[in-house]
């Protein structure tokens, strides 16, 4: 995704969104739901309810583009009930891709076992 980083209107949909659904299924969440006009020029951001998965839906002058990824460990999102259908800056979605909630003090990522979560505690404190 190559857009001017200024000029991008980023809508974040605040309930849990089926990822199968596709270009046509997302399209019609986000006029139904979000009551927006898909065709617009901005993004739309949906997530599983686990929310290990993001799909962002756009259009580019030639067609819809649906942009995905999953996480093999931890969330984007760590509670269904703080998060809300709202727009959101272009950092705002770049720090979220990246692990990092806005708001929030701790990192998304749980640790499978408590040992490594230990050391993990212990090398974030020395640095």
């Amino acid at each position: 995704m190559f857009f001017p980083e200024g000029q991008i209107r980023v809508h974040l949909y605040g309930q849990p969104t089926d990822m199968r659904c596709s270009f046509d299924g997302l399209a019609a969440l986000t006029r139904h739901e979000l009551g927006g006009d898909p065709l617009s020029g901005g993004l739309y951001v949906f997530m599983n309810r686990r929310g290990t998965q993001m799909k962002v839906l756009y259009f580019d002058r030639s067609g819809y583009c649906v942009w995905s990824k999953r996480l093999e460990s931890g969330r984007f999102i760590s509670d269904w009930r703080e998060v809300r259908t709202r727009s959101m800056e272009w950092m705002e979605l770049k720090l979220l891709l990246e692990g990092i909630e806005v708001g929030r003090r701790r990192k998304r990522y749980r640790c499978e076992g408590q040992a490594q979560c230990l050391q993990q505690n212990e090398s974030e404190a020395r640095a």
